[in-house]
Parts: C-alpha cells; structure tokens; sequence
C-alpha cells in the first residue's frame, strides 16, 4: 500500500465514528469556552467578566487558543474548539496510517486500525470540544514520528501534549528516553546529549506552565486539582477499566517486538500507572487515556507483524470486545448530549435573562445561556470554593457564602426521576451539593422556585431569591 493510501486507511477508520459521536461535549469544554468568548471581549482571563483572573482551565493558555473564534460567544468557541480537535485527530489518523506502513510487509497489521474505528473514546473526545482532541493528534503524530526516525519533532510533540494533559508528562519522559528506531543494527545509540535534549523538549511545555502558574495563581499544579480531589483506589478502578475498554489488552505485547515499540508498549504502561496515581477522572468515555491510544494501536499493529497470529489476534480480539461494549453502552448517550445541552440553553436562557449573579454546580452550559456573574460551587473556577472540605460534587456550601456573594438565582439538579416537592427544600437533589444548599438555614423562605427544565437527564430546578 502505499503512502496516500495508508494515510486514506488511518483517516477512513477514524471519520465515520468521530461523525456519529461529533455532537458529544461535557460542560467543563464550556467553562474554557467563557474563558475564550471574554477574552476576546477584552475582559482578561477571567471566567467572570467583572471577577477575577482565575486558574479555571487545565491547559493553562487554551482559551488564547480559542479567542480569536469566540467573538459570537461561548457557543461560538465551543464549535471552534470542537473544529480544531476533529482536524487534529484527522491528520494523527492519518499519520497513524502512515506509521503501520511502516512496521512491516503482512497484511494482518492493518487490522490493527480496527482499535481507531470502533473507539467511542477517541471519536467522542476527537470533537468534545475540551484540548483532548488535540492532545490525540499530538499523541498520534508522536508515535508516528518515532516511526519516521524524527526524534527531536517527536519529543516536542511529546512536550506540548504534556502541556495541553499534565498527566501525560510520565508519558512523554517515557517516549524521550525510550529507544528510538533504528535503521540498522549496527547503527550507533544515541548519546546522551541527544536523549538530554529530547528529554528537554519533552519537559520544558509542561515546567513553564506549572512557573506561569505559581508566579501568577501561586501554585504549581491546576486548580481543578483540589476542587476535584480524588484518590488512588478511584484512580487505580478508573485506569483498570479504561485499559479493559479502551483497546489496552491490545498492549500486552514483549516478544518478538522491535524495540522502539517495546519502548512504546513502555510509556503506554506508564501513562496507565500515572493516571491511576493521579486519581483518575470524573468524566465518561476514558478522557485522561484518549492521547496514547494510537500508541496502542500502533503496539497491537507490531505485534500482528511479528508476533505468531494466535497469540496477537486473540489480544486483538479481546480489546475490539471492550471497545464495542462501551460503544454499544455509552455511544448513543454521547451522541445526543450536544443537542440536549443547547435545548437546555435555549429552554433557560429568558428565564435567567436579568439575573445579577447565579449558583451553580455545572457552570459550563449555565455560562452560554447567561453573561451574569456565576459562583462555581464545584470550585472549579473559584479558588476560595475549592478550598472548602468535600469533593467537587459534595462540597457544603454554606448559606453565609451565597450571602456573602449576594447570589439572586440558584440552579440546581433535581435527580432524574425526581419531581418538586412542596417545600422546595424537601425535593430529590441529584447531588450532594444540591441538598447541602437546599438544607441551609432559611433557604425555603429565602429562594423560591421559578421552573423546572424537561430534558429528563437535565432536570434543574431555577430558583429566584424572594425580594425583602
């Protein structure tokens, strides 16, 4: 096969699903949106127009990205975002493609691209508007230049997708200091200015957003850290179950192997491993693993070029069986979530029209439907809210707070079968927040509600302070 054709197969195998699933996003590629749509106002990077400069985006700079295409509005950023993440994961397929040329003469690697074109993970988060789907296209473009022999452009690939997804900076070491591939036996390994300066590329992206952020935020680490803290057992289960159905089994490959894809089935594990430590994630469909699943591919692509069928195809064959699982559980879920976020929107939009300052735990939809000042009781966005006790979704939110922040509105999730109770304090809360709110002292005589959204999955309950 050759080059264009090898690039048409990578890019044949990724497009049809990343179609289906395009209409997938989560709240949070909202809250960068905001950020994005105010930048481009000339307000700063701030989430708040009229708030402060805070640390609300992981990728510390991605809004910069999205500003110039954010003059209409969150709305507006979002498609941009969504846009540039399809474009990148196309051209990484299409290097993917390229890469499994690469790899041998049998015809049984090719179906290795099986992993891209069942994988709700990668098609989803190609398009979900978060930097995933640019972090898939680095990850991509990095194993297939570790193929090409470009260490240097493969390090600095390796770099920014440290930058764009801190935990991936294992990841990128991992790929800096592991072996390249040779063009011959006998040619001579590297030496070590070479891996210190592939080791630099890898590093720098990631060190100079963790200084930007300590001399500006004062700390080194995202703030969506300790407004979502998490712990190893929930980070160990999630990186289990990601590597069941996400296409990791794939992976399991050692002998036979060259040992530059060693060296990649390596830096696969170590991302596992990191992601595990680091605690895992709270969003559906494997986010924190999507960049180095070309990686993945291109280990299971070697190894049905070297490894004896049975062994490779059966590996194969259980990674296709959890991907096809989470596709068949999760994906047509996923595909409606865009449209039922923008009839949330439209549904809200007049009844928060006016409203001075809003409280809320999803605060990314609730940042396209209003420009009114909004207190982020997740602490996503808010330094002093992520500093109380509690996860992000069971914080308590004290009663003095949404005084001290004179918030006239609240918006908060009913459960999903869950239907208004007379007083309003009494209904089901889909969330720990919610209830804490709803259970401060005087909040029944305080608020009362205004309506109720139908999307069945988004049920919030608007409430309006009473006038005193």
């Amino acid at each position: 096969m050759g080059r264009l054709g090898a690039a048409a197969a990578g890019l044949g195998c990724a497009l049809p699903l990343a179609v289906y699933l395009a209409d997938f996003t989560v709240d949070d590629a909202l809250i960068a949106a905001r950020y994005a749509a105010h930048l481009a106002a000339g307000h700063g990077y701030r989430f708040n127009a009229s708030g402060p400069v805070t640390d609300g985006v992981t990728p510390l700079g991605w809004p910069y990205l999205l500003a110039p295409f954010a003059g209409g509005g969150p709305a507006t950023a979002l498609l941009a975002a969504k846009v540039l993440g399809l474009a990148a994961w196309a051209l990484g397929a299409a290097a993917l493609g390229l890469c499994i040329r690469r790899l041998g003469v049998r015809r049984r690697r090719w179906l290795a691209l099986l992993l891209v074109a069942g994988s709700a993970p990668l098609a989803a988060w190609a398009a979900a508007g978060m930097e995933t789907g640019v972090a898939l296209g680095l990850g991509a473009a990095a194993v297939a230049l570790r193929a090409a022999r470009r260490e240097r452009t493969m390090a600095a690939c390796a770099g920014l997708l440290a930058w764009l997804r801190p935990e991936a900076l294992p990841f990128a070491v991992a790929l800096a200091l592991g072996p390249p591939r040779r063009g011959a036996e006998d040619e001579a390994p590297r030496s070590p200015r070479e891996r210190a300066v592939a080791l630099a590329l890898a590093v720098v992206p990631w060190l100079a957003a963790a200084l930007v952020r300590f001399a500006v935020f004062g700390r080194a680490l995202p703030l969506s850290l300790a407004a979502k803290p998490s712990d190893l057992t929930h980070g160990a289960s999630y990186a289990l179950g990601a590597w069941l159905l996400t296409g990791g089994l794939a992976a399991l490959a050692w002998w036979k192997l060259p040992g530059w894809v060693r060296g990649l089935a390596v830096a696969v594990l170590v991302h596992f491993l990191a992601v595990a430590v680091a605690g895992g994630d709270w969003m559906p469909l494997a986010r924190l693993v999507v960049p180095v699943l070309p990686a993945v591919v291109v280990v299971a692509a070697a190894s049905l070029e070297h490894a004896a069928l049975p062994f490779a195809g059966g590996r194969l064959a259980l990674a296709l069986a959890g991907e096809i699982y989470l596709l068949a559980v999760r994906g047509p879920a996923a595909a409606r979530v865009g449209a039922d976020r923008r009839a949330l929107v439209r549904e809200l939009e007049p009844v928060l029209a006016g409203r001075a300052v809003v409280g809320a735990l999803d605060i990314g939809w609730l940042g396209a439907a209003t420009d009114a000042t909004i207190v982020d009781f997740a602490g996503v966005t808010d330094p002093a809210v992520a500093a109380l006790p509690g996860g992000h979704t069971t914080r308590p939110i004290p009663a003095m707070l949404l005084e001290a922040r004179r918030v006239d509105t609240l918006v908060l999730l009913l459960s999903r079968d869950g239907e208004l109770a007379a007083p309003w304090t009494e209904s089901p809360f889909a969330r720990g927040v919610e209830r804490w709110v709803a259970l401060g002292p005087g909040m029944a005589d305080d608020f009362e509600p205004v309506v109720v959204a139908t999307p069945p999955a988004l049920r919030y309950l608007v409430l309006y302070r009473r006038a005193r």
